[in-house]
């Protein structure tokens, strides 16, 4: 009895998964066939945000887009963990087949920080983010302005993402350096 239980309990949250992903289609969202979406999950600007087909995006995901004219791009087959913020600007582009760990924070853009002027008086600048396809990024890791991941990376957990990753490499630390190709 207690596995019937249990199925039931499943189907009604991949029911309420796809509900959610469906709701934000109609709030603008591109794509999400067949996604899931977890509870908590905010998304500014949606119309702004293209995600492909059986995507998944956990609990309390945050796709923060600051202007009308920002853009996320998730591809294919993707999965966002628990508690991801993706803060945006111009551009990130994350591709098919990626796994990006709870915890996780990208951005495309800073703060400027000229001397004599009030920081918060400066805006920011941006760079677009671009994760290729079959990444794996660990927990907590922070990925910054400008970054190019590499098909086939790995972003250990904890690292600072500060310049490019090459294809296939396994980078970890702060800032993040490269201690190993995958095989």
């Amino acid at each position: 009895m207690s596995k019937l239980i249990g199925k039931i309990m499943e189907v009604g949250r991949i029911t309420l998964a796809r509900l959610r992903a469906w709701l934000f289609r109609g709030l603008g969202c591109s794509g999400m066939h067949k996604g899931l979406v977890g509870s908590g999950v905010r998304i500014e600007h949606p119309h702004g945000v293209t995600v492909g087909t059986r995507t998944q995006l956990e609990s309390d995901v945050w796709l923060k887009l600051v202007s009308s004219e920002a853009r996320i791009e998730i591809g294919l087959h993707s999965f966002i963990g628990r508690g991801v913020e993706i803060d945006v600007s111009e551009l990130v582009s994350i591709g098919d087949h990626v796994l990006i760990a709870p915890g996780v924070f990208i951005t495309d853009h800073a703060h400027n920080i000229k001397a004599g002027i009030l920081i918060d008086a400066q805006g920011c600048s941006s760079t677009p983010v671009s994760i290729a396809d079959d990444v794996w990024i660990g927990a907590r890791a922070v990925i910054l302005p400008g970054v190019n991941i590499g098909r086939g990376a790995v972003i250990g957990a904890g690292a600072v993402v500060t310049r490019d990753v090459v294809e296939n490499s396994v980078v970890a630390g702060v800032p993040a350096r490269i201690l190993r190709e995958r095989i």
